[in-house]
C-alpha cells in the first residue's frame, strides 16, 4: 500500500502533455477493458496493481508496458499509479525498456519491476511537480536523445501530422486521396507503423487535446468543444472507452 513520505493534498491528479508524451500520476480504482492509440507504461507507487490483458488471467504487477491497441483492464483500489504514454510517431514502445527490470513478456505486454518508483512518488507528492516533470522524463526515458527519434513511412508521417495539426482531422479517404494511395493501403501502413488503426489514433489525438484543455483550465464541457467533440456526453463516452473509467475520476481537481 502506498504511504506518502509527507502529508499531501489527497486525490490531486497530475497530467502533463507535450508533443511526444502524455503523463498521468494519481489514484485510480477500476478501469474496465480499454485500449489506447499509443503504448503505455504503468508503475505503481507503493505496491503491485492488478492488470488483465485481453481475456487472460489477472496479473499482479509492479510495472507493465502495454502496446498500442492492447486491450487491458486495471484494478488499483484507489491507489496512485504513474501512467506514461509515448506517441507512436515519436518513439517505439521499447523506449520504456529501461524503466523496468526482471522483465517478462505475457500476452503481448511486458511486466516487471519498476525502476521509476522514486520519481513517480516525487511527481505525486511534490505540489510543484508539473513544472519539472518534463525535464525529469527527459532524463530517465531519454526522449531528448537521438535514439528516441523514430523514422516512419513518409505517408504515415504525413497522415499523423495532419491528425495532430487539425482540430477537425481529415478522414482516411481524404488523406489517402491526397497521398496518392488507396484507403486500404494507407490503413495497413498506418497500423503497421503506429500500432493502432487510423480511427483509433485520431480518437486518441482528439482525447489528448481535450485533456490538455482541462489542464489549461477549461471545464469538461469547454474542453470537449475545444477538442472537436459534438458535446460533453460524446466526450464522456469516448473518455470511458479510451481509459475504461469516467472522466470525472482523473480530470477533477487536476494540478495547474
Amino acid at each position: 500500500m502506498y504511504e506518502p513520505a509527507a502529508p499531501i493534498e489527497p486525490n490531486r491528479p497530475l497530467w502533463r502533455l507535450d508533443a511526444a508524451r502524455t503523463l498521468f500520476v494519481g489514484p485510480l480504482d477500476y478501469n474496465a477493458p480499454h485500449q489506447h492509440g499509443a503504448p503505455v507504461f504503468l508503475s505503481g507507487l507503493g505496491g503491485p496493481f492488478g492488470l488483465r490483458l485481453g481475456d487472460g488471467p489477472w496479473l499482479s504487477c509492479d510495472a507493465a508496458m502495454v502496446p498500442a491497441g492492447g486491450v487491458h483492464e486495471l484494478h488499483l483500489g484507489l491507489e496512485p499509479v504513474l501512467v506514461l504514454y509515448v506517441e507512436p510517431s515519436a518513439a517505439r514502445a521499447d523506449i520504456f525498456a529501461p524503466l523496468m527490470r526482471d522483465v517478462e513478456e505475457t500476452g503481448g505486454a511486458l511486466v516487471g519491476r519498476s525502476n521509476l518508483r522514486s520519481l513517480a512518488r516525487a511527481l505525486y507528492e511534490d505540489p510543484d511537480s508539473l513544472h519539472w516533470a518534463g525535464e525529469a522524463l527527459d532524463d530517465v526515458v531519454g526522449f531528448a536523445g537521438p535514439k528516441a527519434r523514430r523514422t516512419i513511412d513518409p505517408r504515415v508521417a504525413a497522415a499523423v501530422a495532419a491528425i495532430e495539426r487539425d482540430d477537425d482531422p481529415p478522414s482516411l479517404a481524404d488523406l489517402s486521396k491526397s497521398l496518392g494511395v488507396s484507403p486500404s493501403r494507407l490503413q495497413h501502413l498506418f497500423t503497421a507503423e503506429v500500432g493502432a488503426p487510423f480511427r483509433r489514433y485520431r480518437a486518441w489525438t482528439r482525447m489528448r487535446r481535450a485533456i490538455g484543455e482541462v489542464v489549461a483550465g477549461a471545464n469538461l464541457t469547454g474542453a470537449a468543444h475545444a477538442a472537436g467533440f459534438a458535446d460533453q456526453p460524446h466526450f464522456a463516452h469516448d473518455f470511458r472507452r479510451t481509459f475504461g473509467a469516467p472522466a470525472s475520476r482523473s480530470l477533477t481537481g487536476v494540478r495547474r
